[in-house]
C-alpha cells in the first residue's frame, strides 16, 4: 500500500501534517511533507484527530472538458487547449463531511475527478519539468449546480459555493497512468462514472505546464483535472463515494443548505 499523506485536527485544535499508519495512528510531521517536513516524536492515536482536507490550498484551479466522452454528453467539442476555471479555497471540504445543496440550485451534480497536489513553485515550466512539480495526488469531487452553470454563462457561483470541493481523504505520492476513477451513488455497485484516468485529453503534466504559463503555482495548490462521462444530479440524503485506484475513496453525504 501506498504511503498516505494527511492533514488532521486534533481534539485540542491543533492541526498537523503527518502520515497515516495501518493501525490509523498518525505520525506527525514538523511541516507539510512537499515544503521538507519531517517525522517528529509525536504519534496521535486514531480516537484522538479527525481527518481533514489533505492540504489547504492558496487556489484550486479545475479543468473542464477533459475527456472525450465528457465534451460530448455535455454537447459541446473538446477544447483546443485546456478549459480552466476556479474553484475557491472557501469550497474546501474532506471527506466525511457534507455537501449542502444550495437553495438557488434546481440541478446539482456530482463529478468524481483526480487531483494534483503541486509541491514547488512552478512558473512557465515545460511540460517535462512540470511533471517533478508535482508532489502528489488525491481525490476530488468537482460539486457543480449545473442550471446555474448554464444560466450564468460563466461558472463561478455554480463551481463556488461552499462544500462544493470535497478533497482528500489523503495524498500519494505515485500513481498508475492507467489508475481507474470511478464514482457510485448511494448503495449501488454499479458505478455512474468508470474510465482509466489515461484517457484524459491532457495529461496532468501538459496541464501544470499550461497553467504555470498563466500564474505561479505554488506548494499546496490543487488541480482538478477534469471529469469522464456520467456525471449526473444528486439529491439532499445522497451519498457519493468516488474512488480513484491506488489512492482510496472519498465519501460525502447531501444535506440541504440552511443558508
Amino acid at each position: 500500500m501506498a504511503q498516505r499523506y494527511v492533514r488532521v485536527k486534533t481534539t485540542q485544535g491543533h492541526i498537523h501534517y503527518g502520515l497515516l499508519q495501518l493501525g490509523h495512528s498518525v505520525q506527525v510531521f514538523d511541516a507539510p511533507p512537499w515544503l521538507q517536513g519531517q517525522p517528529t516524536d509525536l504519534e496521535l492515536s486514531p480516537d484522538t484527530y479527525q481527518i481533514l482536507a489533505p492540504c489547504s490550498p492558496s487556489k484550486i484551479v479545475a479543468v473542464g472538458k477533459n475527456y472525450v466522452d465528457h465534451a460530448a454528453e455535455m454537447g459541446t467539442p473538446v477544447p483546443e487547449e485546456p478549459l480552466l476555471f476556479f474553484k475557491p479555497p472557501s469550497a474546501v471540504i474532506p471527506a466525511g463531511a457534507a455537501i449542502r445543496y444550495p437553495q438557488q440550485s434546481e440541478r446539482v451534480d456530482y463529478e468524481g475527478e483526480l487531483a494534483l497536489v503541486i509541491g514547488e513553485h512552478c512558473s512557465n515550466c515545460t511540460p517535462e519539468l512540470a511533471h517533478s512539480k508535482i508532489w502528489g495526488y488525491t481525490i476530488a469531487n468537482d460539486v457543480t449546480a449545473r442550471d446555474l452553470q448554464k444560466r450564468d454563462n460563466q461558472w463561478a457561483r455554480a463551481k463556488g459555493f461552499d462544500t462544493f470541493c470535497p478533497l482528500g481523504p489523503w495524498i500519494v505520492r505515485e500513481l498508475s497512468p492507467a489508475a481507474q476513477l470511478q464514482t457510485f451513488v448511494n448503495e449501488s455497485e454499479r458505478p455512474v462514472q468508470s474510465s482509466q484516468i489515461d484517457r484524459m485529453v491532457f495529461s496532468p503534466d501538459f496541464l501544470v505546464s499550461y497553467i504555470s504559463q498563466v500564474m505561479t503555482l505554488i506548494p499546496g495548490d490543487v488541480i482538478l483535472t477534469g471529469t469522464p462521462q456520467g456525471v449526473g444530479p444528486l439529491q439532499i440524503g445522497d451519498r457519493v463515494r468516488i474512488e480513484i485506484e491506488g489512492i482510496g475513496s472519498l465519501e460525502n453525504t447531501v444535506v440541504i443548505s440552511n443558508g
